[in-house]
């Protein structure tokens, strides 16, 4: 029997992930491919392409046979122009059907991310599956694979241009049964010596087992990707240096800060205060990151002396702002003296 299935897209560009919300940009066009299954022992198949937009559902361009078919979920860029498959669905009579969802701090993100000291959590369901003590049910209804990939992407990667067909399987189980489960990741296992600097992405899917009448397919594949802690650095001005006349220049340097993130250099009296004390904001000093990569950016700042209100000891620290919260990347103590002494000789005139 052969019947039509209606996609809804709204679901499958739910699922994009590492792609920049390229589906919801004009430079991006984008389409689903239809491959008929089984494909033949020579490799040809029955496919057919067709655009959508965004969001929505339209019905399958071509009837689905017995033995299923690969919906692909295509994204094309015009400049530069390049295309990327972002999404696959595989639906037959008898495929059982699977979910999954990534859940990370960065909330507020349409890419799913985190950063490489952060946890994550990956939610997985599989239904439709037969009994495994059903003796007449072929193999690939009774059981799906489920794959754990991860790649890094080099020192100062963005992740575009990315092979994936190079990730490392991580690891690959059998889930035999229905069920529906949370697996905790305290931190990211993307190579990398320096553990706070890894660039990456770990990729999570399930896929259906090979049998006689179609290859194995994927069910659900989510991917979440893996950018590495900011670090910062006030130079300028030197611990423990005393500012008696004007503000000296300061340079103020942050690399890696995190995707939608802020900068900014603050100032309070008093020594280095570890709880969470909010000071006055220097002028000059915050940026805000509208990038979907981590970014470095190299701040001079000037003119800063109407924050300094009184002598005394003053602490500047240079603090970024996350989903994750506020973290200081460095910090400085000085003191401001501005006292003038005049020594003078009295004498009397004759």
């Amino acid at each position: 029997m052969k019947t039509n299935y209606l996609i809804k897209l709204g679901v499958i560009s739910g699922l994009i992930c590492g792609v920049n919300a390229q589906v919801n940009n004009s430079n991006y066009t984008n389409f689903i491919r239809q491959v008929q299954l089984p494909v033949m022992s020579d490799g040809s198949h029955i496919q057919m392409d067709v655009s959508v937009p965004a969001a929505g559902q339209i019905w399958s361009p071509l009837e689905i046979n017995p033995t299923g078919a690969r919906f692909e979920l295509h994204t094309v860029s015009a400049v530069p122009f390049a295309s990327r498959l972002i999404d696959t669905r595989y639906v037959g009579s008898y495929v059982p059907l699977a979910e999954l969802n990534i859940r990370t701090e960065d909330i507020n993100s349409a890419i799913v991310r985190t950063r490489a000291d952060r946890p994550f959590y990956v939610d997985y369901s599989v239904s439709g599956l037969y009994p495994a003590a059903d003796t007449t049910a072929p193999a690939s209804a009774k059981s799906v694979k489920f794959y754990h990939h991860i790649q890094s992407y080099g020192a100062g990667g963005d992740g575009v241009n990315t092979d994936r067909t190079q990730a490392t399987l991580s690891s690959q189980v059998y889930v035999n049964e229905n069920k529906s489960e949370t697996l905790t990741y305290a931190l990211t296992i993307v190579p990398g010596a320096d553990r706070a600097k890894v660039r990456g992405e770990e990729r999570f899917s399930i896929f259906t087992l090979d049998d006689y009448q179609a290859p194995e397919s994927q069910l659900a594949s989510k991917t979440v990707q893996i950018w590495p802690v900011a670090d910062g650095t006030i130079s300028g001005i030197t611990d423990g240096e005393t500012i008696e006349f004007a503000t000296p220049t300061l340079t103020i340097a942050a690399n890696d800060i995190y995707p939608d993130a802020r900068i900014y250099a603050q100032i309070y009296k008093g020594n280095k205060r570890d709880d969470g004390f909010v000071g006055a904001v220097v002028p000059g000093s915050a940026v805000a990151v509208q990038e979907a990569v981590p970014q470095n950016r190299l701040l001079s700042v000037t003119d800063w002396d109407s924050v300094l209100t009184e002598n005394g000891i003053w602490t500047m620290e240079l603090l970024t702002f996350t989903p994750f919260g506020i973290d200081r990347l460095d910090w400085v103590t000085f003191n401001v003296d501005r006292t003038i002494s005049v020594r003078a000789t009295a004498t009397k005139a004759n």
